[in-house]
């Protein structure tokens, strides 16, 4: 009887702290490119659900061409990234012109570094989306 109880109560908590799992992630959106003073402007839109702040969170970028030949390598820091907060980081392509740009491959992440100092591995808590057109990958 209590095994009973202990399962079904069980299958109702279940989903709950499943949707929590999914939920606690980092959102990485390539919102925009635009030209700049030779350079292509980068617009990246970032959603911190990982229940977690992070003083550095610094990502390997690789832009590929439209002919999917690799152009540039890049590291960005997107941090700090506060619990819960949407930001936008705004970063440069020097030498590269936007109708350049076929596609940009999130690599690796850098560092992660939560405010206490901890490092940890975050390239599997971030998810990548790209809008107008634009390719973002991982």
């Amino acid at each position: 009887m209590r095994l009973r109880f202990f399962s079904a109560v069980l299958a109702l908590l279940l989903p709950l702290f499943s949707a929590q799992a999914q939920e606690a992630r980092i959102s990485l959106e390539l919102n925009k490119l635009e030209p700049a003073s030779n350079a292509c402007r980068a617009y990246v839109v970032l959603q911190n659900g990982s229940g977690v702040a992070y003083e550095s969170l610094r990502l390997d970028l690789v832009m590929f061409d439209a002919e999917g030949v690799v152009a540039k390598r890049l590291a960005l820091e997107t941090a700090p990234l506060p619990v819960d907060k949407t930001s936008l980081k705004v970063f440069d392509i020097s030498g590269m012109e936007c109708g350049q740009v076929g596609r940009i491959l999130l690599n690796d992440v850098l560092d992660c570094t939560d405010i206490s100092g901890t490092k940890t591995g975050c390239l599997a808590l971030i998810d990548v989306t790209a809008r107008g057109g634009l390719s973002l990958i991982k």
